[in-house]
């Protein structure tokens, strides 16, 4: 190696030390630039599967149809399915009448903090069931026996309003002093929250485990 290049790298035309803090500064700029670049596109890649309509998360609307949950063997996870209408208690919602259900339904779980018990999305606690995928949950068939109603939407609402009055584990959830349109709300939240494609989060569910 040519005298006077140990230690030392050529840029552009003239030589810089490494020990020499423009090097270094230098190296710094440039991969903050590239890191905030690919953070940049990481986040706009991510907003678009996140966002409402995005390809991870329905439409508010999507309360209007029917929502099931398959096993999909290409990907080895389960996967909501959006099938034919089936509007919430019979009545077809717009858009925006959808978007007022979800922002009075969130209201109702952070102000009741729901998330005390319950876990949503990963977050919250383990003491009471998992609301992520709660509108999919084959219980509801007995429960609409248990609450007298005629539909899965009704039970959930006669639910959210007297727990105390269906009270069938030793953990009782509280009256929690829930009016008939915030648990309508709630269980529309409920509804459309079941619809998003959360990679198979939480594991088998609605599906008995056996040991092997």
């Amino acid at each position: 190696m040519p005298k006077g290049f140990i230690g030392k790298v050529r840029l552009g035309a003239r030589l810089m030390q490494y020990d020499d803090p423009k090097f270094w500064r230098a190296g710094a700029i440039s991969t903050t630039v590239v890191m905030a670049i690919a953070l940049g596109m990481l986040t706009v890649d991510s907003l678009e599967a996140i966002t409402p309509g995005g390809s991870h998360v329905p439409p508010y609307s999507v309360i209007n149809r029917h929502i099931g949950y398959v096993y999909n063997g290409r990907l080895g996870r389960d996967m909501p399915v959006i099938g034919a209408d089936e509007p919430l208690f019979g009545k077809p919602v717009t858009e925006t009448e959808a978007a007022a259900f979800m922002e009075r339904g969130k209201l109702v779980i952070q102000s009741r903090s729901c998330i005390n018990c319950h876990t949503f999305m990963g977050n919250g606690a383990y003491y009471a069931p998992d609301l992520t995928k709660a509108w999919l949950d084959p219980a509801w068939d007995t429960w609409m026996a248990i609450t007298g109603a005629d539909t899965k939407e009704e039970a959930m609402v006669r639910f959210l309003m007297a727990p105390e009055q269906y009270a069938t584990w030793l953990r009782k959830m509280p009256n929690l002093g829930i009016s008939r349109d915030e648990a309508v709300a709630t269980v529309a939240y409920l509804k459309w929250l079941s619809s998003i494609d959360t990679n198979g989060f939480p594991i088998h569910f609605g599906r008995p485990q056996t040991s092997r």
